[in-house]
């Protein structure tokens, strides 16, 4: 079965990796080359066990379109937006042998070295993927 993880930012989250100061403190250097150094060992164990399937990480929210319908015709608008605090930041597909295995894999995101103010408040979803048209199981 295949499952996708989601992971989640702000642009003020975004900013603050950047090193800028945006109402919360900016990572430093260090900060932001251990996130890397713990994604690269993280997604190099995944894909050695076969279980990583994909894995990328998005660009920030201010370099977003979101396209809706305002009378039948398409209407594009340019990010990040005021209404939605977090974005999706990444994802990772992959495919295990149970929603229990897949839930071990993103709880190990929270061994992610960051900010504790950051660490204190990132959370990941994780849901299946649907592989064939089936009714739903809501």
């Amino acid at each position: 079965m295949k499952y996708m993880i989601l992971s989640y930012a702000s642009q003020q989250d975004y900013d603050n990796m950047a090193g800028k100061d945006a109402g919360t403190p900016a990572w430093s250097p260090a900060d932001f080359a251990a996130m890397g150094a713990f994604m690269e060992s993280f997604n190099k164990e995944l894909e050695e066990s076969g279980e990583l399937v994909e894995t990328r990480g998005l660009e920030a929210p201010v370099h977003t379109r979101r396209i809706g319908s305002g009378n039948g015709v398409p209407v594009v608008t340019d990010g990040p937006y005021a209404e939605t605090q977090e974005v999706l930041a990444g994802y990772w597909i992959v495919e295990c042998d149970s929603f229990d295995r897949a839930t071990e894999i993103a709880a190990r995101l929270g061994e992610c070295p960051a900010p504790e103010h950051v660490a204190a408040r990132a959370y990941a979803d994780i849901r299946p993927i649907q592989e064939a048209r089936t009714e739903p199981e809501y």
